[in-house]
């Protein structure tokens, strides 16, 4: 769907932005509702509670994580989900249609076609103990199930859960600007994106800085480790996957453990700093 253009309306029913938020594309059936966990009482008044559809439960100690469902009743689901539930999850999200025509056969294929999907952009960590009950789907529903999830995969990112989007967009490969953070030994490449700086997977980083990182730079990089987002290689560390960074400084701090400006530091095969790039322009204009 990316280079066209699109209307999504959000709807506030209580005018709470951190609230129940409804969002539509305008030439579209498919809705997808972001619901609070402390707002899933109100969720079972409304109508799309009896639907059939699939969710995402998101949030809890583990930002990174979510688990993917289905139902013949997302009401019922769901607030079984949060009585019962020992997941820390705070939001979930449910994908309904307007016209209520989903069946069951739609929700099992939408279910492990998500579960596959989010596994392979690997934004979130999948807790699904399995992938999935992906039942015979003739031609026709299946085409019909991946055009409600190219749908629903916008609106989940318009709302901020862009669990199907790719880090890097790979359409480009070859044409896309590879910045490197090289300093004291450090081997690190990334690619600045509309989200933060995205430091690619195989970019090495310094273990111990000799002494001259502060802690809070030090507990960063040890969650990273933690979390196997990095591992650790003698005395680097490796990323085992690409990873975004909101900030530049972020990212370039993960690789060097030492405080560092972020703009400055990444290059271009060239020289050419982030900075120059994206912000000041080159330093003889």
């Amino acid at each position: 769907m990316a280079g066209r253009y699109r209307t999504i309306q959000i709807y506030l029913p209580n005018g709470d932005p951190t609230g129940i938020r409804i969002a539509e594309l305008t030439t579209s059936i498919i809705r997808v509702i972001e619901i609070p966990r402390s707002q899933i009482t109100q969720f079972l008044k409304s109508e799309e509670a009896n639907q059939v559809g699939f969710y995402f439960l998101f949030g809890g100690d583990s930002k990174d994580e979510v688990y993917i469902g289905q139902s013949g009743n997302l009401g019922s689901r769901l607030s079984q989900h949060s009585k019962d539930d020992k997941r820390d999850w705070e939001r979930a999200l449910a994908v309904v249609s307007l016209t209520n025509n989903l069946t069951q056969t739609h929700v099992l294929y939408l279910e492990s076609l998500s579960i596959e999907r989010a596994k392979a952009c690997d934004r979130y960590r999948v807790i699904n103990g399995n992938g999935g009950q992906r039942p015979h789907t003739p031609i026709p529903l299946r085409d019909d199930c991946d055009e409600i999830h190219e749908i629903a995969s916008l609106l989940m990112a318009t709302l901020g859960y862009p669990i199907f989007e790719k880090l890097v967009d790979e359409s480009n490969e070859n044409e896309r600007e590879i910045f490197y953070c090289t300093r004291t030994g450090a081997n690190a490449q990334a690619v600045y994106t509309n989200e933060g700086l995205v430091v690619l997977k195989g970019s090495t980083g310094l273990l111990n800085p000799n002494g001259k990182s502060r802690a809070d730079l030090v507990n960063a990089r040890d969650r990273l480790i933690e979390s196997g987002v990095l591992a650790v290689e003698g005395e680097f560390t490796r990323f085992t996957k690409d990873w975004l960074f909101s900030t530049p400084s972020g990212a370039s701090n993960a690789v060097v453990v030492m405080p560092s400006n972020g703009w400055r530091e990444w290059k271009t095969a060239s020289g050419i700093t982030l900075d120059e790039l994206h912000r000041s322009g080159p330093a003889n204009e």
